[in-house]
Formats: structure tokens, sequence, C-alpha cells
């Protein structure tokens, strides 16, 4: 479908400022595909069309259906196994080491989706009961999309979906088929919350993540935008607290509230001159007393 070039700055636009994603020429070709299901429902042909009733007074439920269905929601369990088995043998040994004390960790998987990425951190921790016995353990899954977070907060996924990154044993361990699909046992979804929330909002309390997952998000940022996301990020985290990017993303060359962690690739911490982050902890889980205070980042306005 043919977008023109002035349809195509005006939704550009709209997707930039309400998301902070960029819909640069080499994802023009998609804008007819993904906005199909709305010209469907509003018995319009073009995007020609649909600029035209985003001008109308009631457009700004229009506008979200727009946002929304530009949106990026791939995901699946266990994305990226091997990000996973970082997370298990060294990202959450090191944070179990430093919260020794108070035996609590709070996770945010930023940019949630519909919520396969939180819950499979909640499989990780139910399957090692054990080894996480006495914890109370927190996990906060959070997107831009309120469609994503809708079905997130459902935590019922068709067949397709369940056996994405699921093997039979796990299915059948943390999920119920039910007729409406399969349905994540309650006490996975005990464990976690979603809420919709741009990551590029300041902090909305005072809680400081030990681990944040913002995986395939930044992508769509163009470069000032993504400093202000890597700032939101620092701002929301403890300050030895460790952030996971996608397989394909970095901190290098791209901020500086970020350093990567020694001995731990893939995984980044704030970056402090003598970081906690980088030192290995003299007595468990006392690392993080001798880090330097939360300090005030240059930043503007996803999860």
């Amino acid at each position: 479908m043919e977008v023109s070039d002035i349809s195509h700055k005006i939704i550009a636009d709209l997707l930039t400022a309400r998301s902070g994603q960029q819909l640069t020429e080499g994802r023009r070709w998609r804008v007819g595909s993904a906005l199909s299901g709305i010209f469907r429902e509003r018995g319009i042909s073009n995007v020609d069309q649909l600029v035209c009733l985003l001008a109308e007074p009631s457009g700004d439920e229009l506008a979200q259906q727009v946002v929304e269905a530009l949106l990026n929601n791939e995901t699946y369990f266990f994305r990226d196994r091997v990000m996973f088995e970082l997370l298990d043998q060294q990202a959450l040994r090191a944070l179990a080491e430093r919260r020794a004390d108070t035996r609590k960790l709070a996770i945010w998987s930023a940019g949630c989706s519909t919520g396969q990425e939180a819950l499979s951190l909640a499989m990780m921790f139910t399957e090692q009961a054990k080894r996480w016995a006495g914890w109370d353990i927190t996990i906060h899954g959070t997107d831009v999309s309120t469609q994503a977070i809708s079905a997130a907060r459902n935590a019922r996924y068709t067949q397709f979906e369940i056996q994405r990154g699921l093997g039979v044993t796990q299915m059948i361990s943390h999920f119920e088929e039910t007729p409406e699909g399969w349905k994540a046992s309650p006490k996975l979804q005990k464990m976690v919350r979603f809420k919709v929330r741009n990551i590029l909002d300041p902090p909305e309390s005072l809680q400081r993540y030990d681990l944040v997952l913002c995986r395939n998000v930044l992508l769509y940022f163009d470069g000032p935008t993504r400093e202000r996301a890597f700032d939101r990020l620092a701002q929301s985290m403890a300050p030895d607290g460790l952030l996971m990017l996608g397989a394909g993303e970095t901190t290098v060359g791209r901020t500086g509230s970020f350093e990567p962690v020694k001995g731990m690739q893939g995984l980044y911490g704030r970056a402090f001159p003598n970081s906690a982050i980088n030192q290995p902890p003299t007595r468990a889980g006392h690392s993080a007393k001798n880090a330097p205070p939360l300090m005030p980042l240059v930043g503007g306005a996803r999860g």
C-alpha cells in the first residue's frame, strides 16, 4: 500500500510522541499491513483517509489504536535462551550475594509486551524453589501498549504461543490448558505485576530495581531518545543493579549512564567511579553499602 510522504510523517510523529519509537523509512513498508485491521474496522481504504480521521476532535482513541498497531510486540518464552542462562549462572548469583542480608530482589521487565519474558523469570525462580527459599522476589512488567499489558495480565496463551520457548514439562508444570488457551498458574501470576508505562517517563516511586531487562526495545529509538531512555533506566535502578539488553544491543558508545560489567558479558552496571558493581564484595551482601548514592541524571520524559 502506498503511503504519501505527508501521511507517513504524521503517523511517524504520532508514534514518536506516544512511544519514543521512530518509524524510519526502513519500516515504512509495514505501515499498511500493520494498520489493516483498523482499516477494516473503520471502513477506510488507505492511510490518507486515516490521517484525516486522526485530525478530528474525536481522534484520540483512534490515535492510540494506530500507535498500538505499529508497536512491535514480538516476544516468546525464554527468548534467547543463552541470555537466561547468563542470568541464572552469573547475574542472579551475584545479586543473591549482594542481597544476602535483606533477601529481597526487585526485577523489572521493561518493554515486556504480552508478558512472556516476565513469566519466564518467574518460572526460573519457582523451578529453583530451594535456592530461593525465604526470598522476597517481585517482578514488574511494563509496556507502552495497553493491549499488550491487558494480554499479559490475562496470562492466557494460544497453542502456538505456549510452544514458543517452552517444552512439554514446563507447559504442564506452569500452565493449565483451558478452552480459552493455556493459563499461567496462580503461583506464577502472583510473582508478576503488569502495568502500562513508558520507559521514557520518570520513575513513579522510590522503587529501585536490582535487575532490569530491557531487550530489543531501544533498537527503535534514535540516538538522543535512546540516551534519555538509558538515563531513565539508571534512575530506576539500585546503584549496584544490573541491566540486560538484547543480544545485539550495547551501551558502549551509546550512553554515559552505564558501563559493561567486568566478568559478566552482556550485562551492564551504572557508570560510577569505583562502583560496587565492578568490585567483588568483601562480605556477602554488603558491597552495595559502599556504592555511591543515586545521582541526578540529565533526561527528558517507554516499559
